[in-house]
Protein backbone atom coordinates (compact mmCIF):
# COMPACT_ATOMS: atom_id res chain seq x y z
CA UNK A 1 0.00 0.00 0.00
CA UNK A 2 1.50 3.73 -0.99
CA UNK A 3 1.85 5.79 2.28
CA UNK A 4 2.43 9.38 1.31
CA UNK A 5 5.37 9.55 3.91
CA UNK A 6 7.19 7.54 1.92
CA UNK A 7 9.60 8.97 -0.04
CA UNK A 8 9.46 9.23 -3.47
CA UNK A 9 12.90 8.92 -6.06
CA UNK A 10 13.15 11.64 -8.19
CA UNK A 11 16.67 11.85 -9.33
CA UNK A 12 19.14 8.55 -9.80
CA UNK A 13 23.15 9.34 -10.39
CA UNK A 14 23.90 7.92 -13.15
CA UNK A 15 26.67 5.29 -12.26
CA UNK A 16 25.62 5.18 -8.89
CA UNK A 17 24.77 2.50 -6.80
CA UNK A 18 20.60 3.27 -6.65
CA UNK A 19 21.70 2.97 -10.92
CA UNK A 20 23.42 0.14 -10.51
CA UNK A 21 20.23 -1.72 -8.85
CA UNK A 22 17.79 -0.77 -11.77
CA UNK A 23 15.84 2.12 -8.88
CA UNK A 24 13.95 4.99 -11.30
CA UNK A 25 12.42 8.11 -10.57
CA UNK A 26 9.23 7.44 -9.61
CA UNK A 27 9.78 4.92 -7.23
CA UNK A 28 9.32 4.88 -3.23
CA UNK A 29 11.94 3.67 -0.54
CA UNK A 30 9.86 1.63 2.19
CA UNK A 31 12.50 1.22 4.56
CA UNK A 32 16.08 0.97 5.52
CA UNK A 33 17.38 -1.85 7.77
CA UNK A 34 13.72 -2.10 8.52
CA UNK A 35 13.04 1.63 9.26
CA UNK A 36 11.03 3.60 7.35
CA UNK A 37 12.98 7.38 7.33
CA UNK A 38 11.01 10.02 8.02
CA UNK A 39 13.77 12.89 6.66
CA UNK A 40 16.70 13.48 4.57
CA UNK A 41 18.24 13.02 8.01
CA UNK A 42 16.97 9.51 9.05
CA UNK A 43 18.40 8.57 5.73
CA UNK A 44 21.48 9.85 6.22
CA UNK A 45 22.11 8.12 9.27
CA UNK A 46 20.74 4.46 8.23
CA UNK A 47 22.91 4.61 5.04
CA UNK A 48 25.69 5.42 6.77
CA UNK A 49 26.76 1.75 7.40
CA UNK A 50 28.91 -0.43 5.05
CA UNK A 51 25.98 -3.27 5.03
CA UNK A 52 22.58 -2.07 4.46
CA UNK A 53 18.96 -3.79 3.41
CA UNK A 54 16.68 -1.33 1.69
CA UNK A 55 12.71 -2.17 0.30
CA UNK A 56 12.23 -0.54 -3.07
CA UNK A 57 8.47 -0.44 -4.14
CA UNK A 58 8.41 -0.06 -8.08
CA UNK A 59 6.11 2.20 -9.85
CA UNK A 60 3.69 -0.97 -10.71
CA UNK A 61 4.05 -2.16 -7.06
CA UNK A 62 6.96 -4.40 -6.58
CA UNK A 63 8.52 -4.49 -4.06
CA UNK A 64 12.22 -4.82 -4.25
CA UNK A 65 14.75 -6.35 -1.42
CA UNK A 66 17.91 -5.19 -1.76
CA UNK A 67 21.00 -5.69 0.32
CA UNK A 68 24.11 -3.77 -0.30
CA UNK A 69 27.53 -3.71 0.48
CA UNK A 70 29.29 -0.51 -0.10
CA UNK A 71 32.01 1.67 1.57
CA UNK A 72 30.88 3.53 5.17
CA UNK A 73 29.18 7.13 4.05
CA UNK A 74 29.43 6.06 0.68
CA UNK A 75 25.69 7.81 -0.92
CA UNK A 76 23.27 5.65 -2.57
CA UNK A 77 22.95 8.32 -5.66
CA UNK A 78 19.32 8.61 -5.08
CA UNK A 79 17.43 11.95 -4.26
CA UNK A 80 13.93 13.02 -3.27
CA UNK A 81 11.40 15.20 -4.22
CA UNK A 82 11.43 16.65 -0.60
CA UNK A 83 13.70 16.50 2.15
CA UNK A 84 11.03 16.00 4.82
CA UNK A 85 9.57 12.80 4.07
CA UNK A 86 6.52 13.46 5.85
CA UNK A 87 5.75 17.31 5.31
CA UNK A 88 7.06 20.38 6.35
CA UNK A 89 6.19 21.90 9.78
CA UNK A 90 4.71 24.70 8.96
CA UNK A 91 4.45 27.94 11.19
CA UNK A 92 2.05 28.76 13.03
CA UNK A 93 3.45 31.93 14.86
CA UNK A 94 1.73 35.40 13.72
CA UNK A 95 5.00 37.84 13.69
CA UNK A 96 4.36 41.25 13.42
CA UNK A 97 6.67 41.49 10.99
CA UNK A 98 6.35 38.69 9.24
CA UNK A 99 7.24 39.20 5.26
CA UNK A 100 4.53 36.39 4.04
CA UNK A 101 1.89 37.81 5.38
CA UNK A 102 2.63 41.02 3.55
CA UNK A 103 2.43 39.52 -0.32
CA UNK A 104 -0.07 40.07 -2.30
CA UNK A 105 -2.18 37.35 -4.23
CA UNK A 106 -1.38 35.44 -6.88
CA UNK A 107 2.43 34.86 -6.98
CA UNK A 108 3.70 31.38 -6.88
CA UNK A 109 1.56 28.92 -4.30
CA UNK A 110 5.88 28.01 -2.95
CA UNK A 111 6.21 32.07 -2.03
CA UNK A 112 3.47 31.67 0.71
CA UNK A 113 4.56 28.60 2.72
CA UNK A 114 6.47 29.53 6.05
CA UNK A 115 8.39 26.91 7.65
CA UNK A 116 9.77 26.35 10.53
CA UNK A 117 11.07 23.48 10.56
CA UNK A 118 14.45 22.32 12.52
CA UNK A 119 15.23 19.84 9.72
CA UNK A 120 15.57 22.57 7.41
CA UNK A 121 17.37 24.43 9.43
CA UNK A 122 20.23 21.22 10.21
CA UNK A 123 20.10 20.76 6.51
CA UNK A 124 20.06 24.36 4.55
CA UNK A 125 20.58 27.09 7.13
CA UNK A 126 16.45 28.16 7.76
CA UNK A 127 15.56 30.10 10.56
CA UNK A 128 13.14 28.21 12.95
CA UNK A 129 11.63 29.92 16.29
CA UNK A 130 11.57 26.66 18.28
CA UNK A 131 8.37 27.66 18.90
CA UNK A 132 6.71 24.43 17.93
CA UNK A 133 9.56 21.94 18.95
CA UNK A 134 8.39 19.40 21.29
CA UNK A 135 10.17 17.67 24.26
CA UNK A 136 10.68 14.67 21.70
CA UNK A 137 12.30 16.97 19.40
CA UNK A 138 14.68 18.33 21.59
CA UNK A 139 15.75 14.88 22.30
CA UNK A 140 16.40 14.39 18.49
CA UNK A 141 18.39 17.10 17.71
CA UNK A 142 20.52 16.22 20.64
CA UNK A 143 21.08 12.97 20.00
CA UNK A 144 21.68 13.00 16.45
CA UNK A 145 23.85 15.99 17.33
CA UNK A 146 21.95 18.57 14.57
CA UNK A 147 24.38 21.34 14.66
CA UNK A 148 24.70 24.29 13.89
CA UNK A 149 21.06 25.60 13.84
CA UNK A 150 20.10 28.78 12.80
CA UNK A 151 17.19 30.42 14.89
CA UNK A 152 15.40 33.35 14.24
CA UNK A 153 14.93 35.40 17.63
CA UNK A 154 14.64 38.73 17.68
CA UNK A 155 14.68 39.10 21.31
CA UNK A 156 15.27 37.27 24.54
CA UNK A 157 12.72 39.33 26.34
CA UNK A 158 10.02 36.66 26.96
CA UNK A 159 6.86 39.01 27.20
CA UNK A 160 8.25 41.04 24.16
CA UNK A 161 9.05 38.22 22.06
CA UNK A 162 5.35 36.50 22.97
CA UNK A 163 3.97 39.92 21.16
CA UNK A 164 6.08 40.26 18.71
CA UNK A 165 6.26 36.28 17.24
CA UNK A 166 2.44 36.09 18.45
CA UNK A 167 2.76 32.75 20.34
CA UNK A 168 2.90 31.71 24.15
CA UNK A 169 5.45 29.55 23.28
CA UNK A 170 7.66 32.57 22.29
CA UNK A 171 8.83 33.58 26.04
CA UNK A 172 11.25 30.48 26.29
CA UNK A 173 13.28 30.84 24.17
CA UNK A 174 16.36 31.22 26.02
CA UNK A 175 15.61 28.05 28.07
CA UNK A 176 15.51 26.06 24.90
CA UNK A 177 18.83 27.74 23.88
CA UNK A 178 20.37 26.70 27.30
CA UNK A 179 19.69 23.57 26.99
CA UNK A 180 20.55 23.20 23.08
CA UNK A 181 24.16 25.07 23.63
CA UNK A 182 24.67 22.68 27.23
CA UNK A 183 24.18 19.75 24.54
CA UNK A 184 27.27 21.24 22.42
CA UNK A 185 24.88 22.49 19.54
CA UNK A 186 26.12 25.35 17.89
CA UNK A 187 23.59 28.06 17.10
CA UNK A 188 23.66 30.97 14.73
CA UNK A 189 21.10 33.54 15.56
CA UNK A 190 19.39 36.73 13.57
CA UNK A 191 17.48 39.40 14.96
CA UNK A 192 14.83 41.20 12.76
CA UNK A 193 15.33 44.76 13.96
CA UNK A 194 11.99 46.76 14.28
CA UNK A 195 12.55 50.67 15.22
CA UNK A 196 10.64 51.38 18.75
CA UNK A 197 9.95 47.62 19.44
CA UNK A 198 12.91 45.38 20.15
CA UNK A 199 16.09 48.25 19.37
CA UNK A 200 17.95 50.24 22.05
CA UNK A 201 17.66 48.58 25.46
CA UNK A 202 15.53 45.85 24.22
CA UNK A 203 18.73 44.69 21.61
CA UNK A 204 21.12 45.57 24.22
CA UNK A 205 19.31 42.77 26.59
CA UNK A 206 19.00 40.82 23.76
CA UNK A 207 22.69 40.54 22.64
CA UNK A 208 23.97 40.17 26.01
CA UNK A 209 21.86 37.21 26.88
CA UNK A 210 23.18 35.73 23.26
CA UNK A 211 26.51 36.65 23.88
CA UNK A 212 26.18 34.50 27.44
CA UNK A 213 25.63 31.05 25.94
CA UNK A 214 29.56 31.85 23.59
CA UNK A 215 30.52 29.96 22.05
CA UNK A 216 27.77 27.88 21.33
CA UNK A 217 26.02 30.92 19.60
CA UNK A 218 28.49 31.28 16.85
CA UNK A 219 27.17 34.39 15.67
CA UNK A 220 24.43 36.79 15.94
CA UNK A 221 23.39 39.27 12.42
CA UNK A 222 21.08 42.14 13.12
CA UNK A 223 19.15 42.83 10.15
CA UNK A 224 16.82 45.84 9.77
CA UNK A 225 12.84 45.07 9.45
CA UNK A 226 11.42 44.92 5.52
CA UNK A 227 7.99 46.23 4.64
CA UNK A 228 5.91 45.76 1.61
CA UNK A 229 2.71 48.01 0.86
CA UNK A 230 1.01 45.18 1.65
CA UNK A 231 0.35 45.85 5.08
CA UNK A 232 -3.42 46.28 5.77
CA UNK A 233 -4.62 44.81 8.73
CA UNK A 234 -0.96 43.96 10.37
CA UNK A 235 0.59 45.82 13.25
CA UNK A 236 1.74 49.59 12.52
CA UNK A 237 5.67 49.15 11.79
CA UNK A 238 8.20 51.66 10.05
CA UNK A 239 11.17 51.42 8.23
CA UNK A 240 14.65 52.96 9.82
CA UNK A 241 15.84 56.25 8.58
CA UNK A 242 19.50 57.21 7.77
CA UNK A 243 20.49 58.28 10.86
CA UNK A 244 18.85 55.49 12.85
CA UNK A 245 20.69 53.18 10.77
CA UNK A 246 23.69 55.19 11.51
CA UNK A 247 23.61 54.91 15.06
CA UNK A 248 22.57 51.36 14.87
CA UNK A 249 26.26 50.82 12.98
CA UNK A 250 27.85 52.59 15.62
CA UNK A 251 26.49 51.10 18.43
CA UNK A 252 26.87 47.05 16.75
CA UNK A 253 30.82 48.16 16.63
CA UNK A 254 31.32 49.58 19.78
CA UNK A 255 30.06 46.23 21.18
CA UNK A 256 31.69 44.27 18.60
CA UNK A 257 35.09 46.12 20.18
CA UNK A 258 34.22 44.69 23.30
CA UNK A 259 33.29 41.26 22.67
CA UNK A 260 36.71 41.05 20.62
CA UNK A 261 38.51 42.31 23.54
CA UNK A 262 36.32 39.57 25.93
CA UNK A 263 36.45 36.31 23.20
CA UNK A 264 38.81 37.22 20.79
CA UNK A 265 35.16 37.29 18.46
CA UNK A 266 33.04 40.08 17.34
CA UNK A 267 29.97 37.73 17.14
CA UNK A 268 27.69 40.19 15.90
CA UNK A 269 27.32 41.63 12.50
CA UNK A 270 25.11 44.21 11.04
CA UNK A 271 23.22 42.89 7.82
CA UNK A 272 24.81 44.82 4.07
CA UNK A 273 21.23 46.47 4.38
CA UNK A 274 21.55 48.90 7.44
CA UNK A 275 25.11 50.38 5.14
CA UNK A 276 23.03 50.79 2.43
CA UNK A 277 20.22 52.58 4.75
CA UNK A 278 23.05 54.86 6.18
CA UNK A 279 24.84 55.43 3.23
CA UNK A 280 28.12 53.95 4.19
CA UNK A 281 30.85 52.08 3.03
CA UNK A 282 30.67 48.62 3.07
CA UNK A 283 32.81 46.71 5.56
CA UNK A 284 36.49 45.22 4.94
CA UNK A 285 36.56 41.37 4.85
CA UNK A 286 37.88 41.15 8.23
CA UNK A 287 34.98 42.92 9.63
CA UNK A 288 32.84 39.16 8.85
CA UNK A 289 35.47 36.87 9.93
CA UNK A 290 34.49 33.75 8.25
CA UNK A 291 31.24 34.85 6.43
CA UNK A 292 28.92 33.02 9.21
CA UNK A 293 25.62 34.39 7.54
CA UNK A 294 25.89 35.42 4.23
CA UNK A 295 22.67 33.37 3.08
CA UNK A 296 20.86 35.94 5.56
CA UNK A 297 22.64 38.66 3.44
CA UNK A 298 25.50 39.56 5.81
CA UNK A 299 28.67 40.03 3.72
CA UNK A 300 27.67 39.21 0.72
CA UNK A 301 28.66 42.49 -0.98
CA UNK A 302 31.76 42.07 0.45
CA UNK A 303 32.27 39.12 -1.04
CA UNK A 304 31.20 40.03 -4.11
CA UNK A 305 33.89 42.72 -4.08
CA UNK A 306 36.57 40.77 -3.58
CA UNK A 307 35.85 38.26 -6.20
CA UNK A 308 36.06 41.18 -8.55
CA UNK A 309 39.08 42.14 -7.63
CA UNK A 310 39.83 38.46 -8.19
CA UNK A 311 38.87 39.08 -11.74
CA UNK A 312 39.10 41.88 -12.93
CA UNK A 313 42.19 41.17 -14.72
CA UNK A 314 39.70 39.12 -17.38
CA UNK A 315 38.18 42.67 -18.29
CA UNK A 316 40.54 44.15 -21.60
CA UNK A 317 41.81 47.58 -21.32
CA UNK A 318 39.87 47.89 -24.47
CA UNK A 319 37.05 46.30 -26.47
CA UNK A 320 36.76 45.63 -30.15
CA UNK A 321 33.33 46.51 -30.73
CA UNK A 322 31.23 49.32 -28.63
CA UNK A 323 28.82 47.21 -26.17
CA UNK A 324 26.34 49.19 -24.06
CA UNK A 325 25.14 47.01 -21.40
CA UNK A 326 22.31 47.38 -18.38
CA UNK A 327 22.76 45.54 -15.13
CA UNK A 328 19.54 45.56 -13.49
CA UNK A 329 18.97 45.36 -9.65
CA UNK A 330 17.26 47.09 -6.68
CA UNK A 331 17.89 50.22 -5.53
CA UNK A 332 19.83 48.25 -2.89
CA UNK A 333 22.09 46.22 -6.02
CA UNK A 334 22.36 49.62 -7.27
CA UNK A 335 24.44 51.52 -4.30
CA UNK A 336 26.44 48.55 -3.99
CA UNK A 337 27.62 48.24 -7.78
CA UNK A 338 28.87 51.70 -8.32
CA UNK A 339 32.21 51.50 -7.61
CA UNK A 340 32.68 48.04 -9.20
CA UNK A 341 30.62 50.11 -12.35
CA UNK A 342 32.79 52.92 -11.98
CA UNK A 343 36.00 50.45 -12.56
CA UNK A 344 33.75 48.43 -15.64
CA UNK A 345 33.78 51.65 -17.29
CA UNK A 346 37.85 52.68 -17.54
CA UNK A 347 37.68 49.84 -20.80
CA UNK A 348 37.38 51.91 -23.71
CA UNK A 349 34.59 50.87 -25.99
CA UNK A 350 32.22 49.61 -22.83
CA UNK A 351 29.45 51.16 -21.07
CA UNK A 352 27.76 49.73 -18.34
CA UNK A 353 24.81 51.32 -16.39
CA UNK A 354 23.31 50.36 -13.21
CA UNK A 355 19.46 50.64 -13.65
CA UNK A 356 17.70 50.93 -10.31
CA UNK A 357 14.41 49.30 -10.83
CA UNK A 358 11.64 50.78 -8.33
CA UNK A 359 9.58 47.47 -6.89
CA UNK A 360 6.09 48.26 -8.37
CA UNK A 361 4.97 44.88 -6.60
CA UNK A 362 5.58 45.37 -3.30
CA UNK A 363 6.15 48.92 -3.01
CA UNK A 364 9.31 51.19 -3.04
CA UNK A 365 10.36 50.43 0.19
CA UNK A 366 11.39 46.57 -0.85
CA UNK A 367 15.03 47.61 -2.62
CA UNK A 368 16.47 44.14 -2.74
CA UNK A 369 17.19 42.56 -6.17
CA UNK A 370 15.48 38.95 -4.80
CA UNK A 371 12.05 40.90 -4.54
CA UNK A 372 11.62 42.23 -8.18
CA UNK A 373 9.53 41.08 -11.11
CA UNK A 374 10.05 40.53 -14.36
CA UNK A 375 7.55 43.29 -14.66
CA UNK A 376 9.31 45.23 -12.58
CA UNK A 377 12.32 45.13 -14.42
CA UNK A 378 10.45 45.65 -18.02
CA UNK A 379 8.82 48.89 -16.47
CA UNK A 380 12.80 50.14 -15.46
CA UNK A 381 14.17 49.57 -18.90
CA UNK A 382 11.12 50.99 -21.23
CA UNK A 383 12.19 54.45 -19.20
CA UNK A 384 15.55 54.44 -20.07
CA UNK A 385 16.80 56.70 -23.47
CA UNK A 386 20.26 54.81 -23.77
CA UNK A 387 19.54 51.85 -26.03
CA UNK A 388 21.72 48.72 -24.88
CA UNK A 389 23.20 45.75 -25.85
CA UNK A 390 22.55 43.45 -23.51
CA UNK A 391 20.94 43.35 -20.48
CA UNK A 392 22.26 41.53 -17.25
CA UNK A 393 20.02 40.12 -14.25
CA UNK A 394 21.23 38.93 -11.10
CA UNK A 395 20.34 35.31 -10.73
CA UNK A 396 18.59 36.01 -7.11
CA UNK A 397 15.95 37.65 -9.31
CA UNK A 398 14.83 34.42 -10.11
CA UNK A 399 13.50 30.56 -8.84
CA UNK A 400 17.14 28.56 -7.83
CA UNK A 401 16.15 25.55 -9.52
CA UNK A 402 14.40 27.79 -12.42
CA UNK A 403 14.85 30.43 -14.85
CA UNK A 404 11.65 32.33 -13.20
CA UNK A 405 10.64 35.69 -11.76
CA UNK A 406 8.38 36.00 -8.81
CA UNK A 407 5.26 36.98 -11.63
CA UNK A 408 6.15 34.33 -13.81
CA UNK A 409 7.56 35.96 -16.41
CA UNK A 410 11.17 34.62 -17.69
CA UNK A 411 14.31 36.04 -19.20
CA UNK A 412 13.03 34.67 -22.58
CA UNK A 413 9.81 37.15 -22.41
CA UNK A 414 11.64 39.98 -21.38
CA UNK A 415 14.00 39.53 -24.15
CA UNK A 416 11.22 39.10 -26.56
CA UNK A 417 9.34 42.12 -25.21
CA UNK A 418 12.84 44.51 -25.22
CA UNK A 419 14.22 43.53 -28.42
CA UNK A 420 17.35 43.19 -26.17
CA UNK A 421 19.45 40.07 -25.38
CA UNK A 422 18.29 39.50 -21.76
CA UNK A 423 21.33 37.21 -19.60
CA UNK A 424 21.08 35.67 -15.91
CA UNK A 425 24.04 36.41 -14.13
CA UNK A 426 24.62 33.45 -11.71
CA UNK A 427 25.18 35.35 -8.02
CA UNK A 428 26.58 32.37 -6.54
CA UNK A 429 29.88 32.92 -8.56
CA UNK A 430 31.17 35.84 -7.86
CA UNK A 431 31.95 38.59 -10.23
CA UNK A 432 33.85 36.15 -12.50
CA UNK A 433 30.05 34.90 -14.22
CA UNK A 434 29.60 39.04 -14.51
CA UNK A 435 32.89 39.94 -16.29
CA UNK A 436 32.57 37.22 -18.56
CA UNK A 437 29.16 38.20 -20.02
CA UNK A 438 30.29 41.59 -20.32
CA UNK A 439 33.64 40.26 -22.31
CA UNK A 440 31.48 37.54 -24.35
Amino acid sequence: MVNNQQPVVDVVRAGSIADELGIENGDRLLTINGVQPGDMIDYRFLCADDYIQIEIMKKDGEVWDCEIEKDIDEDLGMGFASDTFDGIRKCANRCIFCFVDQMPPGMRETLYVKDDDYRLSFLYGNFITLTNLTDKDMERIIRLRLSPLYISVHTTNPELREKMLGSRNAGKVMRQMSVLADAGIEIHAQVVLCPGINDGTELDRTISDLASLYPQVKSVAIVPVGLTRFRRGLPDLRKFTRQEAETVITHLSCIREKFLARYGDPLIYAADEFFVLAGQEFPPAEYYRDFPQTENGVGLVRLFYDSFAEYQGLLPAELVQNKSIAIVTGESGGYALKPLVNRLNQARNLYVKTVSAVNGYFGADVTVAGLLTGQDVINALKREKTRFDLILLPSVMCKRDEPVFLDGRTPEELERELGVRVRVVDTDRGAEHLIKEIID
